[in-house]
Parts: C-alpha cells; sequence; structure tokens
C-alpha cells in the first residue's frame, strides 16, 4: 500500500501533467477557431459583441400596460386633499385615518 507522501508525489505529477495537457489541447481549439473565422471571415465583434454599460432597454410592450392612479381613499375635509392608502401617511390623516375614510358610494 502507498503512504501517504507516495500519493502526495502521484498527486503532484498528475497535476503538471493536467496543466501540459490542458495547454496543449487549447492550443489546438485556439487554432481551429482562427481557421474557421478566416474561413467564414468573422471578427472579435462578430463572435462576443462589445457589452453595453447601464440597464437594458425597455421594450415596447412594457409602455403599453401603464397603470392608472388610484382612487383616494382618505380625504381631509380642512383642504380637500386626498389619500389612496398607498405610500407615506400624510401627517393630516393623524392616529385616528378612520374618520377621514371616503364613502364607498361617493367614489
Amino acid at each position: 500500500m502507498a503512504t501517504y507522501k507516495q500519493l502526495l508525489a502521484e498527486k503532484e505529477a498528475l497535476e503538471v501533467k493536467l496543466s501540459q495537457m490542458r495547454a496543449d489541447e487549447v492550443a489546438s481549439v485556439v487554432e481551429k477557431i482562427r481557421s474557421l473565422m478566416a474561413e467564414y471571415g468573422l471578427t472579435e465583434q462578430d463572435i462576443a459583441p462589445k457589452r453595453r454599460r447601464g440597464r437594458p432597454a425597455k421594450s415596447g410592450a412594457s409602455d403599453l400596460g401603464v397603470k392608472a392612479p388610484l382612487p383616494p381613499k382618505y380625504l381631509d375635509p380642512k383642504t380637500g386633499k386626498t389619500w389612496s392608502g398607498r405610500g407615506r401617511a400624510p401627517a393630516w390623516l393623524g392616529k385616528n385615518p378612520k374618520r377621514f375614510l371616503i364613502a364607498e358610494e361617493a367614489i
């Protein structure tokens, strides 16, 4: 049975052999790619186009579904200001918002 040191030596020898084999295969693959690019007249930009920075452009389909504003749910009788119930609550709402609710029949 092999000792720990012998196995480590075998592992290092295999890693060296692996890196040499990979380098040889990569070189042949690169040469094959270059020959195909020359044969078909391709450039680097054809293979890997330059990546643009920023957000991708919106598609036209997403702009079609424009959301309508929500109907008001609360009303300040003094100023006539309304609030839909979404987002930060206005200061005039206070601690008892039920008194400012708009009746559903009035909507």
